[in-house]
């Protein structure tokens, strides 16, 4: 397949909202392209394979995806809903919250009734509070129409914006240790005490509190399902395509070029890269400088080491979840200020899955906060598959002190994991920034902040008429919400209120 001079519509990146946002279009009968740098299309959906055992970059377990729910229904749009091979989490406890002071495991279970059984037991005295946090992630998330599956109203109500996630959390209750557990998962959205906002928390931990799924042999089948379903809507797609610059003139993108200096042209362009990167390919002469100068002034969220590990065949039983910990039940919102004495405060777990019912668990995911000044040393190599570059020993030496403090932790609660251990691999915010094009290696876009609330608002608009951004940078990170975020860039370009009707009402016809 060849790459033709002009399009109805490019997109520059393949990750979950530019795959996402072809495959609405091209259902609506445009001719769609969308170009990637990478050897793998997929963005925070790509995997990669060490040892036959296959790794997930950025995808662990996925929410909303029962029959009904709000995921499930964009995928059945769409039509990859059939094509996914999951594994439903333990319905009793998805998560599990544990400190190192602390022998107990504090359990977040699926389902919202389920939900609050599971906490009473640990806390009997607190029902009042429980429910009150429940009620709250509840009538929040109602307040999202595109994630709660409401056309009735596509209006925002603003004062959703500006409640504090951790000054909610303990205005219900005055017992710290359920303050910690509640907010115990907040490594899905980078927590900050000062300024994450509780929507932020509430639209992130809904989806897993309905229903709780592992993908079977990783994340990346999401992305062949959505290839699948745009090469048959004619659609096309082209890896190891580097689009090195939007060209721009009168106000509006022509074509983008390659890095071979091939010529791409379109009548509209959607960029699924970050917009500050995307301003820059474009030019910052074609924006106003207010425009350029507040986009490049977001703050972005902190970067994350992870820890990769092939388990010997058959030594290390299968954990149908995952586990937050924390060295201290009073530091749940401090982690990202770890020092290099503390680091790492706080981990995820998460177990990957070759079949639905094996007894053995073939590798475990471990990822923890690291800041992006830590790469300092190397900040000015660049490494893929596509652009090979080793970054020299001292590089493969700080992976390697950094994953032996992290098998040190996890040792403390899983005491013969060493003896388990068939071999290591690991990244670190150059990772996420090579091959994800994350700005400094940021796991989840833009921050939010609760005392700022527009300041990382972005619409899918550019300030030229015919370029449009989506991604995890226009509202939530994570599977829906970047879903959600291509369903609104297109929803600009056939019409706001069309779409969203048109996958509500294609939907109930099928039921």
């Amino acid at each position: 397949m060849k790459i033709a001079s002009h399009y109805d519509i490019v997109i520059v990146g393949s990750g979950l909202g530019g795959l996402v946002a072809a495959v609405l279009l091209a259902k609506e009968g445009y001719n769609v392209c969308v170009l990637e740098k990478n050897n793998q299309f997929g963005g925070n959906l790509q995997t990669f394979v060490r040892d036959k055992t296959i790794f997930d970059t950025g995808v662990h377990y996925i929410g909303g995806l029962s029959k009904g729910q709000n995921l499930y229904e964009y995928f059945k749009y769409i039509g990859i809903i059939n094509d996914l091979k999951l594994k439903k989490l333990d319905e009793d406890g998805f998560d599990i919250i544990t400190f190192d002071d602390d022998d107990k495991e504090y359990k977040h279970a699926q389902g919202y009734d389920n939900f609050i059984r599971q906490l009473l037991i640990d806390f009997p005295e607190e029902e009042k509070a429980i429910y009150a946090y429940c009620d709250k992630i509840k009538e929040t998330c109602s307040k999202f129409p595109l994630y709660s599956l409401n056309p009735k109203d596509l209006s925002y109500d603003m004062n959703v914006f500006k409640l504090s996630a951790k000054d909610f959390i303990n205005s219900i209750t005055q017992n710290k240790k359920l303050r910690a557990v509640l907010a115990g998962s907040n490594f899905l959205y980078a927590g900050d005490e000062s300024k994450t906002p509780f929507y932020v928390h509430a639209l992130a931990v809904n989806s897993y509190i309905e229903s709780a799924y592992r993908c079977i042999r990783g994340g990346s089948q999401i992305t062949k399902a959505l290839i699948k379903q745009l090469k048959n809507y004619g659609g096309e797609v082209f890896k190891k395509c580097e689009v090195v610059s939007f060209n721009v003139e009168d106000k509006l993108v022509n074509s983008v070029e390659l890095e071979d200096g091939t010529e791409v042209y379109a009548n509209t362009f959607i960029s699924n890269i970050e917009p500050k990167f995307t301003v820059e390919m474009a030019g910052k002469e074609h924006f106003r400088k207010s425009y350029t100068h507040r986009i490049s002034g977001i703050e972005s969220t902190i970067a994350a080491f992870s820890l990769y590990i092939v388990l010997k065949p058959n030594s290390f039983k299968y954990i149908n979840k995952n586990y937050y910990h924390f060295k201290s039940s009073e530091n749940i919102w401090g982690t990202l200020n770890y020092t290099e004495d503390t680091w790492p405060e706080y981990y995820m777990l998460s177990m990957g899955i070759k079949d639905k019912d094996c007894e053995y668990g073939d590798s475990i995911t471990i990822m923890t906060y690291m800041r992006y000044d830590e790469m300092k040393p190397w900040k000015d190599t660049f490494n893929t598959v596509v652009k090979k570059n080793h970054r020299g020993q001292s590089y493969e030496e700080f992976k390697s002190d950094k994953a032996e403090q992290i098998i040190i932790e996890l040792e403390k609660k899983f005491p013969n994991i060493r003896d388990c251990i068939q071999e290591i691999y690991t990244s670190t915010p150059l990772s996420y920034r090579d091959y994800i094009g994350c700005n400094e290696g940021s796991i989840y876009g833009y921050v939010k902040d609760v005392n700022k609330p527009m300041q990382s608002h972005i619409s899918p608009r550019t300030k030229l008429d015919n370029l449009y951004f989506t991604g995890q940078c226009l509202g939530m990170h994570g599977i829906l919400g970047v879903t959600i975020s291509a369903v609104v860039t297109c929803s600009e370009i056939v019409g706001k209120d069309y779409l969203i009707h048109k996958i509500l009402e294609s939907n109930k016809a099928k039921s």
